[in-house]
């Protein structure tokens, strides 16, 4: 009995349930470039889950991301976030990535968050 209870015990607790505190942290890295409500060098992050890549309008994207096809969701931004120039060769996007899977879901937490928030719902609203 103490071995098996021994054995639960070096499995280690069940992974962490992603945390937007700390995605809004990782979030900072992001804003060299982007912003939520507004374009800068990159596009803006209001409105991204469910957006087609390449498609806000106004902002000069590369062709490669415009061709990309990706729709954004939890999936396709932490394949993107990990390494995005694999992801879409030929894109603008010069960072390198985010190579901890759990700072990518951190952030992706803080991304859903923000976009349910008032920030991006006063963005929404403005454009109806």
């Amino acid at each position: 009995m103490a071995a098996s209870a021994l054995a639960v015990g070096a499995a280690g607790p069940a992974a962490a349930a992603p945390d937007a505190v700390h995605g809004e942290q990782v979030y900072a890295r992001c804003q060299a470039c982007h912003a939520l409500a507004v374009d800068r060098v990159g596009p803006r992050h209001c409105g991204l889950f469910g957006r087609l890549a390449g498609s806000v309008p106004g902002y000069g994207y590369s062709p490669a991301m415009k061709a990309s096809g990706i729709t954004w969701n939890d999936k396709t931004l932490d394949r993107f976030l990990a390494k995005p120039l694999s992801v879409v060769p030929g894109s603008t996007m010069t960072y390198d990535g985010i190579a901890d899977p759990k700072d990518r879901a951190d952030l992706i937490a803080y991304l859903q968050h923000a976009n349910a928030g008032a920030e991006c719902g006063k963005q929404a609203a403005a454009k109806r």
